[in-house]
């Protein structure tokens, strides 16, 4: 398998992609869709409000904030912060404005609770 290329996805080539329902309020642009035991890399585009409630990373999660800015309960992250989410991390995420993320998980989280 060849490599996998994404021309100017940094400097707004994430708008000319297909996106499909990905969680309520929620798009997702799969660059790699890796199965339940592997990894998987989207561009995930956030509506106003839109949020993934309280979950577990098992497994290492980055994000690359591409437009607006995505929150956690440890701050708010603008356009051109990366997040690390090591193994064994919890969190929840919402966005005010909406977003767009560069996102790459190594295995899929674990749903623990509601959005804030």
């Amino acid at each position: 398998m060849p490599n996998l290329a994404f021309a100017d996805l940094l400097g707004g080539g994430w708008r000319d992609l297909a996106f499909e329902p990905f969680r309520d309020g929620i798009t997702a642009h799969w660059l790699l869709r890796g199965d339940r035991a592997g990894p998987s890399i989207a561009v995930l585009k956030y509506e106003p409000g839109a949020g993934v409630p309280r979950h577990l990373h098992v497994g290492l999660e980055t994000i690359v904030i591409l437009e607006g800015t995505q929150s956690d309960e440890n701050g708010d992250y603008p356009a051109g912060s990366v997040v690390l989410n090591p193994v064994g991390t919890e969190h929840s995420v919402w966005t005010k404005e909406g977003c767009v993320v560069l996102i790459q998980w190594g295995l899929p989280v674990i749903i623990l609770g509601e959005t804030k």
